[in-house]
């Protein structure tokens, strides 16, 4: 992915992204240090984020790591406690783990973790930094959901956290108004990372049979959309839910149908 600058749209701005070691939270670092963003890499794998960093800075960006838990609150104060008195123009709430088992086969602690590091983090990151959003003058949130937050979804704890992600960033949206910050929600569907690729093999395979693009998004595309969020050209979205899923959730059902309707042998 090129990092050479576009523009320079968040020049002099702080955006803070968690689990920006790698996959999607990785691409939205370089994107926004490249578009001249001040980042603060936010990852409990400081090894991968200090990569990032590395990268940022061979092409010329700012970049800083903090080792944060993100389903720890304390880890969360931490953060304030460094950010100290700067203001943050952004908060992209990135960080996630994947779960696919149904409600008899998920675990009561692996309920709690997803719960922890998909949905609570969110929360975390909202109630944590509000003050530093608020001294920025005009800020904007951006949490990363999924399209397993839109719809019926097999997967019980991560379709539960991802739904409560949307849930939450309504609230935000509503409670943070008055303070000029807005918060959106953004609803990847597959998208070309290790969190995708991790597990059965075939769900990716299956899966993309409905989708009307016929493939993955890349990370990019997907940070693409989330930097336009946290830019002034998103400065009347407040509240939304931004779908990046190449029609699967519109279409993919009929998607399907038509195209196994379509193979020699089926009419």
């Amino acid at each position: 992915m090129s990092t050479t600058p576009r523009s320079e749209r968040f020049a002099g701005r702080t955006i803070v992204v968690t689990g920006a070691g790698s996959g999607l939270g990785r691409a939205v670092s370089v994107r926004l240090a490249a578009e001249g963003a001040s980042v603060w890499a936010a990852d409990i794998d400081t090894d991968a984020a200090h990569v990032v960093a590395d990268q940022i800075g061979r092409d010329g960006g700012d970049c800083r790591v903090h080792r944060l838990d993100v389903a720890d609150p304390l880890g969360w104060e931490r953060l304030v406690d460094a950010v100290g008195d700067r203001a943050v123009h952004g908060l992209v709430n990135n960080a996630g783990v994947s779960m696919r088992a149904g409600i008899a086969d998920t675990s009561v602690e692996d309920w709690n973790r997803v719960l922890g590091v998909n949905l609570s983090s969110v929360f975390y990151g909202m109630k944590y930094l509000a003050g530093p959003l608020e001294r920025a003058g005009g800020a904007s949130v951006v949490n990363v959901s999924s399209i397993a937050g839109m719809l019926g979804y097999f997967s019980a704890a991560y379709a539960a956290s991802k739904w409560g992600v949307r849930g939450v960033s309504k609230t935000g949206a509503l409670e943070f108004a008055a303070k000029k910050i807005r918060v959106n929600s953004v609803h990847p569907g597959l998208v070309d990372t290790p969190l995708l690729n991790s597990g059965d093999p075939r769900f990716v395979d299956v899966s993309l049979r409905a989708v009307p693009a016929g493939r993955a998004a890349s990370s990019s595309e997907v940070a693409g959309t989330i930097a336009f969020l946290l830019s002034d050209e998103a400065s009347y979205i407040n509240g939304a839910e931004l779908v990046v899923d190449g029609g699967m959730v519109s279409t993919g059902t009929y998607h399907r149908i038509t195209t196994d309707l379509a193979a020699p042998g089926t009419i």
